[in-house]
């Protein structure tokens, strides 16, 4: 089950928000400010924050920048205020979202699953998945079974053009100015390099993509056994 985190000095919006969440399966933690709220999030991972803005000691705006330094979930700001300058400097502290009191819980759940789908399909598209082997476009590794490769940037730029368009059939030259750039001066030996480097660290570590040459063209990306 997904834990949501709940941040608001005022017992009755905790209660009203716990209730409406929990019924709907969720897990919840709640905090009454934003130095409580960076506690709970360095103990517990937690899919999205729905965080008040009129706080003691640190108030939403300053809690939205800290939690966006550091962690990747989405953000809905919960608040009375309902100006367009208070949205405009919360969406510039990075919310995702913006719900204004009084507010419909359900209204506010709807906005939460609309916002766990968004960052749940953004994840996925993060990932391409061949078998065993998974490459991972945000962090730059690429992952075998239980072993990790952290390749070369060029190498990995390549791997990750070649695995996004399976079967496609790339050029020397398309690669080269999709990789390295149209303003490069090397030649195109340099993407046959990179390929026997590739074909070399995979060959022994899994069948599950494979680079062939289709002679006269290019190279394109096979997916092998799974």
């Amino acid at each position: 089950m997904q834990r949501i985190l709940i941040v608001d000095d005022d017992t009755y919006i905790l209660n009203l928000v716990r209730m409406q969440l929990e019924k709907e399966g969720f897990l919840i933690s709640e905090a009454k400010d934003g130095t409580d709220a960076l506690s709970l999030l360095k103990k517990k991972t937690c899919a999205l924050a729905v965080v008040d803005v009129m706080m003691p000691f640190m108030d939403g705006f300053q809690l939205t920048k800290q939690i966006r330094k550091q962690y990747d979930i989405p953000i809905i700001l919960l608040t009375a205020k309902g100006q367009i300058e208070d949205k405009e400097e919360g969406f510039r502290a990075g919310t995702d979202d913006y719900v204004v009191k009084p507010f419909e819980p359900r209204e506010l759940s709807f906005r939460i699953h609309a916002l766990l789908r968004r960052y749940s399909q953004q994840e996925i598209n993060h990932l391409l998945r061949f078998g065993d082997t998974t490459i991972d476009l945000n962090s730059y590794e690429v992952t075998i079974g239980d072993k990790t490769l952290l390749l070369p940037l060029k190498e990995f730029e390549l791997l990750t053009l070649l695995a996004t368009y399976p079967q496609q059939v790339f050029s020397r030259p398309q690669l080269i100015e999709k990789v390295w750039g149209i303003d490069y001066e090397g030649d195109e030996r340099t993407v046959d390099v990179h390929i026997k480097r590739l074909r070399q660290r995979f060959a022994s570590l899994t069948n599950a993509i494979s680079i062939k040459t289709v002679r006269g063209v290019g190279y394109c990306l096979e997916p092998g056994e799974q």
